[in-house]
């Protein structure tokens, strides 16, 4: 399912599309997502994205990891999860494996979507989600234009929402 016919579809009131568990749209178009932590009020922000799939995905990362793989059934992309996700994690660690992740997904489908791809999620998406084959690793302007500061072994950032506290 594309994002942009995800994003018209909620901008014209069709409630036949997919709406995935844990994701609601701003006015202003970004996907969020967040989860309640279990056994407290408290609620776990997993970040803004471009897409509803990456706002998706890491709801089910944080699902996972906060509630093991006892329901499946409440997982958006039951297939779909990380080698970085795993029960038993601090909610601050959650946060930031569902962040990491969401953010792979949304930058892989932006990229597939600008490549004229689909932009559909499989197991490969975000299983492999630091397996770049060499075309992508040219094809990035960043990695064109020189290496930067800061970057790690592969030469590309790992962003997580603990860079922003």
């Amino acid at each position: 399912m594309s994002s942009s016919s995800e994003e018209s579809a909620y901008r014209n009131g069709d409630s036949s599309q997919k709406k995935f568990k844990g994701v609601r749209r701003r006015k202003w178009g970004k996907w969020v997502s967040e989860i309640r932590v279990p056994g407290t009020p408290e609620r776990l922000w997993l970040g803004s994205y471009a897409t509803p799939e990456a706002a998706a995905v890491a709801r089910d990362v944080a699902f996972y990891c906060l509630r093991g793989n006892s329901s499946p059934q409440n997982l958006n992309f039951p297939l779909t999860l990380p080698a970085g996700a795993r029960p038993g994690l601090s909610p601050r660690s959650v946060q930031r494996v569902a962040s990491d992740a969401g953010l792979a997904t949304d930058a892989r489908l932006i990229g597939s979507k600008d490549d004229g791809g689909d932009s559909k999620i499989d197991g490969d998406d975000v299983n492999n989600n630091n397996n770049i084959s060499e075309e992508q690793q040219s094809n990035n302007p960043w990695r064109q234009n020189g290496d930067w500061s800061g970057s790690n072994d592969q030469g590309y950032l790992n962003i997580s929402v603990e860079d922003y506290f």
